[in-house]
């Protein structure tokens, strides 16, 4: 959430940054509601300035033995007009944030501009591990029915579209690519979390879920919790309300956890394999830090994330997102985007993403360095990575000529020295 004082100081920067994105906001309003706050409080201030020194006055009337009954009434209409005001404010205040809530991040000046993913920027490719097949290489959903490691059909009479059920070594290969990126994650620096897979709906607004994507998630009819639609949601909100030490940052949190999207407005996407699914297993890794230091932990943050592709030697590319295929709390994302031969596509399969202090305000997260004023954190999250692409990935970059699989070397160890996936 942005600050409304800097919203109203920088009146022209925040519309540009919004035109930019391609999205409306209502700044006017925001600023004309501050405007109106800031009076009503004036109005305020001045009315108990004036109860104050009357209630003076009439203690000194009545020490006196002097009539003070008309000074009284006057200040209890004082008094009536001061709770009258304080409720205004109080609506003022809550229409302001209701706003708020609806705002985006500013996008840092070097994202490039654009309204979307064609002007997004290739950062770098990473294609020393690309194959040239002496065949016509499937994409995955065929190689894994075909080898019965992935039974579409069965979930759908189970469930619906966009589930899958894994089978034997489908399961397996599941459950070794979670673990190794957990593995490789605690490596890098994380602790492990195993968080709760349902929150409530002040931690889904502390993280931008609410109210701006309430039709992507799913929500418990007779409760106040909501499906995780990523892990950044909870591990992002253990730490709300709270006053980190400063000496502590940065955090780096890991979990790896099943997630939950209804994918609405997707329709006729991706609606076979593992590529969009309303339930995945995905591995994220969270960070706090210092506002100085933020630029810096989303490259090491990227770093990581891009550590699986490369111990996995699966190629990829890293894409800088433009202003208008930003997320809604993002102020820079990397996307790392797979090379997916059967598909003859790039697929992303992580969003490494810097919010700077926009989640943090939301939570109220803030930090405390000695001899300095307390400050918001900086929060950052990444894929580390979606396990169920990764999976799909593996399938079509590793996949023989005779419908087997190899196994990458990386996850033999967590297959149980398995090499390769046959039927």
């Amino acid at each position: 959430m942005l600050d409304i004082r800097f919203i109203c100081d920088n009146k022209i920067e925040i519309e540009r940054a919004m035109k930019n994105r391609g999205v409306e906001v209502p700044i006017a309003q925001l600023v004309s509601l501050n405007e109106a706050r800031r009076e009503k409080l004036k109005e305020v201030e001045d009315l108990k300035h004036r109860r104050n020194r009357s209630s003076g006055e009439i203690a000194v009337l009545k020490r006196e033995k002097k009539d003070a009954a008309g000074l009284i009434k006057e200040m209890q209409e004082v008094s009536g007009s001061i709770k009258e005001i304080d409720t205004e404010v109080r609506e003022i205040e809550g229409k302001i944030r209701e706003l708020l809530l609806m705002v985006p991040n500013i996008p840092e000046d070097s994202v490039p501009v654009g309204k979307d993913a064609g002007k997004n920027k290739i950062v770098r490719e990473e294609l020393s591990d690309k194959r040239e097949f002496d065949f016509e290489p499937r994409e995955h959903a065929d190689v894994g029915e075909t080898l019965d490691i992935l039974d579409i059909q069965a979930a759908v009479k189970l469930s619906e579209s966009r589930f899958v059920m894994l089978m034997g070594k489908g399961a397996l290969l599941e459950r070794a690519l979670t673990c190794f990126m957990l593995e490789q994650q605690i490596k890098n620096g994380y602790l492990e979390v195993i968080p709760p897979f349902m929150v409530n709906s002040k931690a889904m607004t502390g993280t931008g879920q609410l109210p701006k994507f309430e039709k992507e998630l799913y929500r418990c009819r007779d409760d106040d919790l909501y499906l995780i639609p990523t892990a950044e949601v909870p591990l992002t909100n253990m730490h709300s309300g709270e006053i980190l030490s400063g000496d502590k940052l940065p955090l780096k949190y890991v979990a790896g956890t099943p997630c939950f999207r209804r994918e609405a407005g997707s329709y006729g996407k991706d609606t076979k394999g593992l590529i969009r699914n309303h339930q995945f297993n995905k591995v994220e890794i969270v960070r706090f830090t210092k506002p100085e230091d933020s630029s810096e932990q989303l490259e090491e943050l990227l770093a990581d994330a891009e550590s699986i592709l490369k111990l996995l030697k699966i190629p990829y590319r890293v894409v800088l997102l433009c202003t208008g295929d930003l997320g809604f709390g993002s102020a820079r994302t990397y996307d790392l985007e797979m090379w997916m031969p059967g598909e003859k596509k790039w697929r992303e399969v992580s969003s490494c993403s810097n919010f700077k202090d926009f989640q943090a305000r939301r939570l109220n997260i803030r930090y405390r360095d000695r001899g300095k004023p307390v400050s918001f954190v900086h929060t950052l999250n990444g894929s580390g990575l979606a396990v169920g692409r990764t999976f799909a990935a593996v399938l079509e970059n590793y996949q023989n000529g005779d419908g087997t699989v190899e196994v990458p070397e990386a996850l033999r160890p967590y297959m149980n020295g398995l090499e390769r996936i046959e039927k």
